[in-house]
């Protein structure tokens, strides 16, 4: 009924940039928050920054080894998140997974729901 289908990941070297986005299809009758994880092999999926639907006052966070690199921003109309990511890292190599909270039309609650993920590699 949802899909969430990430793109724009790769190949980059140290200190480049990529912009990835997160698109969200389906039944959506309204989405709230919406986010980004992401899983290196061995860790834990960790969650690299958030954004709140503009009605709760669009409010970003980002975890602190982020701050001040990322970015992450969003547009309603087209039901999609992005991430700005610059200055990049070796350690920011990982899989990264959307995440948005999505009420379905016809539904009785608040869904999560999430994307496949989409490879990013940082290495020169």
């Amino acid at each position: 009924q949802v899909q969430l289908v990430e793109s724009g990941g790769g190949l980059v070297q140290p200190g480049g940039s990529l912009r990835l986005s997160c698109a969200a299809s389906g039944s959506i009758f309204r989405i709230n928050d919406m986010g980004w994880y992401r899983q290196a092999p061995g860790n834990q999926r960790e969650l690299v920054a958030g954004i709140r639907n503009v009605g709760s006052g669009g409010s970003t966070n980002y975890a602190d080894s982020v701050k001040g690199r990322f970015t992450i921003s969003r547009d309603n109309a087209k039901n999609t998140v992005y991430l700005q990511m610059n200055s990049l890292k070796p350690e920011d190599t990982a899989v990264y997974i959307c995440s948005a909270a999505i009420f379905i039309r016809g539904a009785t609650t608040w869904g999560n729901y999430w994307g496949r993920g989409t490879q990013v590699t940082v290495s020169s």
